[in-house]
């Protein structure tokens, strides 16, 4: 097994391999053996096949007919025995129980709602819904500022920093009006500084980006548990996947470029400009589709330890059936992360401007300089550094929610994170909240 932050991850993880008779390759990873031959460790397993509809079957009972033995009390169908230890524990909707399994009915047929279930850390134990998600990723940042914050602030100074000096000396040489028209040479050689300080600014950009994803991924990760994770140890556990997490990004960037590119290549070589347009809007949904369907491989490259073709094999097992799902939280947070930014950047932009324009007067806003100058650079910066600083923890967090809150649908994971926060018998008591895929 590979060890994650605070709690075990599978090492050939459940969604990734097909388990001898698992429903949907879901149950079981690769190499995996069947329940029969494998020792037990500390509690019961599952059987390979799931119980009948509305009948749970003893973790580990033979499958063939055994010798009578001594009747046993029966138990109430909410005290059945539930699965107890083990990865790919996952059973899939029953027969009177609602999407997510035993969540739907704690109570019993008919009496719909939601369980309780133990909190050790930010979420409960138990499938999200949307508010405990967003609830989640607010309270992390609110009650583990102290690691949360500085990682943003300084991710957030550096990229603003370095986006000044690339907008003050290399954008503000770009002919705007003048009375000479510019040659094409000192055009080219204009544009062509300008690419290469755009490139380099957002490689910087992106790089400041992966380091604060990767590090609050594990911070995340161990207030799920409940504990706390400084700058120090959240960087130790995210180092070993920061080039690995490059790749993915990289990965992911250019395979939508390509997508793009492919698509419009038709209109390109046929100058036909209606049927590249068309091929751009054909882009448009695919790219929609592939980003939310590897939205999830980051923190399973992260926390799962995992390549990148087994991260973006995760992310798409973990996505099937719940892409509208996914799709709609994921959208909620950008509206909202937008909103917030819009309400501390712009604020700041327009007095920037107005402070370039009582400087240089009106004809700064028709030259461009009154954008480009230090007045109106310096306060957008502040204004995107705030905004980042505080948007950024909730984007992350939220994705890293999402992940938990998939396996623990599918893979029963809130059975290993309750085992690693420390709590006792949990899912094996009788008298325990009611724990499930």
């Amino acid at each position: 097994m590979n060890d994650s932050p605070g709690w075990a991850v599978p090492g050939p993880s459940p969604s990734d391999g097909d388990r001898p008779g698992a429903p949907d390759g879901r149950d079981g990873g690769e190499g995996a053996q069947p329940p029969a031959q494998q020792p037990p460790a500390g509690g019961p397993k599952w059987s390979a096949e799931q119980p009948p509809p509305g009948e749970w079957s003893s973790p580990g009972a033979p499958q063939a007919p055994q010798a009578p033995q001594a009747p046993q009390t029966p138990q109430p169908p909410h005290q059945q025995p539930q699965p107890g230890a083990g990865w790919g524990s996952y059973a899939g909707p029953q027969s009177g129980q609602g999407p997510s399994g035993p969540y739907g009915s704690p109570g019993g047929p008919g009496q719909w709602g939601k369980p309780p279930a133990a909190k050790p850390g930010v979420i409960p134990l138990r499938p999200l819904d949307l508010g405990e998600i967003l609830d989640g990723a607010v309270a992390t940042m609110r009650s583990h500022w102290r690691s949360v914050l500085p990682i943003t602030l300084v991710v957030a100074t550096v990229v603003q920093v370095i986006t000044v000096l690339v907008q003050k000396y290399t954008l503000s040489d770009l002919p705007v009006t003048s009375d000479a028209e510019p040659s094409l040479r000192e055009l080219v050689d204009t544009l062509g500084g300008s690419m290469l300080a755009l490139v380099a600014n957002g490689f910087i950009q992106l790089i400041g980006t992966i380091v604060a994803t990767a590090m609050l991924t594990m911070i995340f990760s161990r207030a799920v548990l409940g504990q706390s994770s400084g700058i120090g140890t959240a960087w130790r556990e995210a180092r070993p996947q920061l080039l690995r997490l490059l790749g993915l990004t990289l990965l992911l960037g250019v395979g939508g470029i390509l997508l793009v590119g492919v698509l419009i290549a038709p209109g390109i070589a046929m100058g036909n400009i209606a049927v590249g347009l068309l091929g751009g809007f054909a882009a448009l949904p695919l790219l929609l589709w592939l980003g939310i369907k590897f939205s999830l491989a980051s923190p399973a490259l992260m926390l799962e330890k995992s390549s990148v073709p087994t991260s973006l094999r995760r992310s798409s097992r973990l996505v099937q059936g719940s892409w509208w799902r996914i799709f709609g939280i994921t959208a909620l947070t950008g509206l909202i992360t937008t909103f917030v930014s819009a309400i501390i950047v712009w604020p700041l932009s327009i007095a920037g401007l107005a402070i370039g324009v009582a400087d240089a007067g009106p004809t700064a806003l028709e030259n461009g300089t009154a954008a480009s100058g230090w007045a109106a650079l310096i306060l957008s910066a502040v204004g995107a550094v705030i905004a980042q600083t505080i948007t950024m923890p909730i984007q992350s967090g939220v994705t890293v929610l999402l992940y938990v809150d998939q396996r623990i649908r599918r893979e029963a994971l809130d059975l290993e994170l309750a085992r690693a926060a420390g709590l006792e018998n949990y899912g094996s008591d009788p008298a325990a909240p009611a724990t499930g895929g």
